[in-house]
């Protein structure tokens, strides 16, 4: 089916370093190349450029609740668009006057409320649920996630749809000389263990420094990533643990794949994902992962890594000293590792997240 019109809500493009963000930039622009005469019209505020002929990008009104749940749905019904897909898994309370595909990334708020800030938010107690619950169907990025919709939400099986993510081009396995460019410039040693995360209680960074500070023979470790909400703890055991661990905070996404290319390791202690993007870009670039056991992270890493419980610092102490010390193992998990991450494009994703948006605008049709 060609010649469709989709509209788009691009908020979470606001937020290009995280996950969300990633998700819907990287989805439309592989759905943008899924067939000639499909177009998008996508609504942010977020000033950027999709740098394709079928992505047009409009202003959504600027008042938040009345803008976004009133004002906005009356522009979707005048645009008269074949269909609203949501990456950011959200509808307006207002009707938008077509059917509605949708992208669950994660539940853990539902989950784990404790790991969060503050009260729920309007978005949390209304518009999330009232959103899963109108969509035509709901794409799920793991298996993990759709269990979640459905427990939640009561949503049946032929309303959910588990289409993974895909890892970008750029990350791959690269040259000796560019990676010596990049150890120097951000003063790297030659072996460590990476942790890259938004620093917050569900990525679980306390296991990691606890198991790091029991091993015998530690590398290095470099964490990358920002300061998240309620760190304040692992803030000050961050600036207690002394020289070997290195802070390099935010990062463009553009730097990522040297970090992964250079690093001896990834640790991914996790306690809930909604796919695990992070241990699957490492893999591409050929660095063996260590991640926990739970949520969406062994279905997403396979038999590719390692996968020790959360709460386990005594296991993580293990895992991470069998790859760091271990050359068949860890030569091993780099090639698993490498045709384990071949298996998951955005290509792949786009390809099936276009057989169901067809889907749904026949069924709407008839």
């Amino acid at each position: 089916m060609t010649g469709l019109h989709v509209a788009v809500d691009g908020s979470g493009l606001s937020r290009p370093l995280a996950g969300i963000g990633t998700y819907t930039i990287e989805i439309l622009r592989a759905l943008a190349t899924e067939g000639p005469g499909n177009r998008f019209t996508v609504y942010t505020s977020a000033g950027v450029s999709l740098d394709h002929p079928a992505l047009a990008v409009r202003q959504p009104p600027s008042l938040r609740l009345v803008g976004r749940h009133l004002l906005w749905p009356a522009r979707l019904r005048r645009l008269g668009a074949d269909l609203y897909f949501g990456p950011a898994g959200q509808l307006p309370l207002g009707d938008v006057g077509m059917p509605a595909v949708l992208t669950a990334h994660d539940m853990a708020i539902y989950r784990h409320p404790e790991w969060f800030p503050g009260g729920q938010t309007l978005a949390v107690r209304v518009v999330v649920p009232r959103s899963m619950r109108r969509a035509e169907v709901v794409i799920a990025v793991s298996t993990s996630t759709a269990r979640d919709v459905a427990e939640l939400f009561g949503l049946a099986p032929e309303r959910l749809e588990v289409i993974p993510e895909g890892v970008a081009k750029r990350y791959r396995p690269l040259s000796p000389a560019q990676l010596e460019a990049a150890r120097l410039r951000f003063r790297l040693p030659g072996r460590f263990i990476l942790f890259v995360s938004t620093i917050e209680p569900r990525k679980n960074l306390e296991t990691l420094l606890e198991a790091w500070s029991r091993m015998p023979d530690r590398l290095p470790l470099v964490v990358v990533g920002g300061w998240g909400w309620r760190c304040e703890a692992v803030r000050a055991r961050l600036e207690r643990m002394g020289p070997d661990l290195v802070r390099l905070g935010p990062i463009p996404p553009g730097d990522l794949p040297f970090l992964y290319n250079l690093a001896t390791c990834l640790a991914h202690p996790a306690w809930y994902e909604g796919f695990g993007l992070t241990p699957l870009e490492a893999m591409a670039c050929g660095t063996p992962v260590v991640v926990s056991n739970s949520s969406s992270l062994p279905e997403v890493v396979g038999d590719a890594g390692l996968l020790v419980d959360p709460g386990d610092a005594d296991g993580w102490v293990e895992a991470l000293g069998r790859v760091c010390w271990d050359a068949d193992l860890h030569a091993t998990l780099r090639r698993r590792g490498l045709l384990r991450a071949a298996e998951f494009t955005w290509s792949r994703a786009a390809r099936r997240t276009w057989r169901v948006i067809e889907r749904v605008v026949r069924a709407h049709r008839s």
